[in-house]
C-alpha cells in the first residue's frame, strides 16, 4: 500500500496480491474457453431477444413502440457495450479474479469506488434474475394458452400491471428452481450451460431461417413510427439485452486459464450475440406489424399471426429452456461479487463460506430468493430498467479505471491490450452515461435510495472491518494466529 494512506477511503487493492488471493479461494477452476464463452452468450441472449424486443418494437403505456427501429435501438445499445466489453477484456486478462467491475473499481479507483459498483452489482444482477423470470413466465403463459389452458390472472401479472394480478407464481418458482441448479456446483453449472446455449443459439437460427420466408417488407414501413427519441429510450432499454460478459468475469477464477480465455471469451460471446440479435429483429418486425406484436412473447405471437400456432408453441418451450441460461449467468454473477466483498471483509466473513463442492451456498440462496421477490411483485420494465442503471454506471466505472490503470500502472502485464485507447473507453463513457440519461425517473430515485443505503453500511461496517485497513478485526485476529 506504499503511497497512499491505509485508513483513507481511497486506498487501492494492491495488483500483486491478486494471485495469492485466487489461489486461496476455495473456488473450483473447471471452466475452459468454449464454457466460458457459452455462459457469455448464455448471460446475453435471453429475455432481451425473446421478450424486449417486442416490449421496445410495440411499445407500453409509458413508452410508444419504434417499429421496426428497434434494430437501431439494439445497435446502439451494442456499441456501448462493445467499448465496455473491450475495457472489461483488458481487466480480465490482468486480473483473473472473482468480483468482475467491483474488483476492477477497487484496484484502480479505490475502496469507496469498488463498494459502490459491487453494491451496485449485488443488487443489479438479482435484478436481472427476476427480469429474465418474469419474461419466462410471459412464454409459460403463451405456450399453455397454446393447449386452450390459461392461468389465471391473479397468480400470473403484478398488481402494477393492472391485468387483476396480485403476484407472479411461476416466476417466483422459476427463480427458486435455477437457484437449485446453481447450488449443485460451478463444473455441473457450465456443462449445463453449455448444452444449453448450443440449444439456444439452435433455435435463433431456425427462428431467423424460417421467419425470413414469412416477411412482409410492408411491416418495416414506417421504420421509426415515434421519431428518434423513443428509440434511444427502447436502446436503453434493450441494453439489458447487450451484456452478459461482465457477469462471465465474475467467473474468472473458475476458469482453467483466466488470463488466456477471459478476454477471448468476452470479445466471442458479444460478437455472437450481436449477429444474432440483428437478424433476430429483422424477422421479428418483418414478420408481423409492429402493432401487433405481443410485448411478452414477440416470437411467439409472430408464428401465431402467420398462421403457424404450433411452431410458436415449440418456441415458447425452447424460450423457456433456454433464457434459463441468462439466470443462471446472472445468479452466478451476483453469488462471485458478494463472494468477493465478503472476502476483502467489506461484508461479513459468513458471507465468503464455500462447502466442500467449492460452492458459496449462503449467498446463492439469500441471491436467489430476492430475485424471487422482486419477479414476484414488480413488472419486466421497471426491474429491467432498474437493471440498466445500475450496469450502465459499472460501465462508466470501468471504463474510466482502465484509462487509468493504464496511467498508473503501465508496465502490469496484460493479455489483451484494448485498442484506440483512450479513444474507445472514452466512447464507452460517453454512450453509457447517454443510456442512463434515458431512463425515467423513478429509476434515478430507487438507484440512488439503494446507494445511501450502501454508504450507511460502508462508514458503519465495510470501512473498519476492510482487510485493507490495518486495523481490520479480521486482520489483527489473523495477525495473533500467526504470532
Amino acid at each position: 500500500m506504499s503511497g497512499q494512506n491505509p485508513r483513507s477511503v481511497w486506498r487501492r487493492k494492491p495488483l500483486e496480491e491478486m494471485e495469492d488471493e485466487t489461489v486461496k479461494s476455495g473456488l473450483f477452476r473447471s471452466l475452459g474457453l468454449w464454457q466460458l464463452t457459452a455462459i457469455g452468450v448464455g448471460g446475453i441472449i435471453g429475455v432481451g431477444i425473446f421478450s424486449l424486443a417486442g416490449l421496445v418494437a410495440h411499445g407500453d403505456a409509458d413508452n410508444p413502440g419504434v417499429g421496426p427501429a428497434v434494430l437501431i435501438s439494439f445497435l446502439v445499445a451494442g456499441l456501448a457495450s462493445a467499448a465496455a466489453a473491450l475495457s472489461y477484456a483488458e481487466f480480465a486478462g490482468m486480473i483473473p479474479r472473482a468480483g468482475s467491475a467491483y474488483t476492477y473499481g477497487y484496484v484502480a479507483l479505490g475502496e469507496i469506488t469498488g463498494w459502490f459498483i459491487g453494491w451496485d452489482l449485488l443488487l443489479e444482477y438479482i435484478a436481472i434474475v427476476a427480469v429474465v423470470a418474469i419474461g419466462i413466465s410471459g412464454y409459460l403463459d403463451a405456450f399453455l394458452g397454446g393447449f386452450g389452458v390459461h392461468l389465471p390472472a391473479w397468480m400470473t401479472s403484478t398488481v402494477d400491471e393492472g391485468k387483476g394480478g396480485i403476484v407472479n407464481v411461476p416466476a417466483i418458482l422459476i427463480c427458486l428452481l435455477v437457484t437449485l441448479i446453481l447450488s449443485r456446483g460451478t463444473k455441473a453449472f457450465g456443462r449445463f450451460e453449455l448444452a444449453v446455449v448450443a440449444i439456444k443459439v439452435t433455435l435463433i437460427l431456425f427462428i431467423v431461417g424460417l421467419g425470413v420466408f414469412y416477411i412482409n417488407t410492408n411491416n418495416y414501413t414506417p421504420f421509426m413510427p415515434s421519431g428518434f427519441g423513443p428509440v434511444m429510450s427502447g436502446a436503453a432499454t434493450v441494453f439489458f439485452a447487450v451484456f452478459g460478459y461482465d457477469a462471465m468475469s465474475t467467473a474468472a477464477e473458475e476458469a482453467t486459464e483466466g488470463k488466456k480465455h477471459m478476454p477471448k471469451a468476452i470479445i466471442l460471446s458479444l460478437i455472437i450475440a450481436m449477429l444474432l440479435y440483428v437478424a433476430a429483429t429483422l424477422v421479428l418486425t418483418g414478420m408481423q406489424n409492429y402493432q401487433d406484436i405481443d410485448p411478452k412473447a414477440g416470437f411467439a405471437s409472430a408464428f401465431t399471426g402467420v398462421g403457424l400456432p404450433v411452431i410458436a408453441s415449440i418456441i415458447s418451450v425452447f424460450a423457456v429452456l433456454s433464457i434459463l441460461t441468462v439466470m443462471l449467468t446472472f445468479l452466478l454473477g451476483v453469488t462471485r461479487v458478494w463472494f468477493s466483498m465478503s472476502r476483502d471483509g467489506l461484508l461479513p466473513k459468513w458471507f465468503s463460506k464455500v462447502d466442500r463442492g467449492g460452492t458459496p451456498q449462503r449467498v446463492t440462496w439469500i441471491a436467489g430468493v430476492g430475485s424471487a421477490f422482486l419477479a414476484g411483485v414488480f413488472p419486466i420494465r421497471a426491474v429491467a430498467d432498474l437493471t440498466n442503471i445500475g450496469i450502465l454506471a459499472a460501465f462508466v466505472v470501468v471504463c474510466v479505471s482502465v484509462i487509468v490503470f493504464r496511467r498508473t500502472k503501465p508496465d502490469a502485464p496484460r493479455t489483451f491490450r484494448l485498442p484506440w485507447m483512450p479513444v474507445v473507453p472514452a466512447v464507452g463513457v460517453i454512450a453509457s452515461l447517454l443510456l442512463i440519461s434515458q431512463l425515467h425517473w423513478e429509476t434515478w430515485l430507487r438507484f440512488v435510495v439503494w446507494l445511501v443505503i450502501g454508504l450507511v453500511i460502508y462508514f458503519a461496517y465495510g470501512r473498519k472491518h476492510s482487510l485493507m485497513n490495518p486495523d481490520s478485526p479480521r486482520r489483527v485476529q489473523e495477525a495473533s494466529l500467526r504470532g
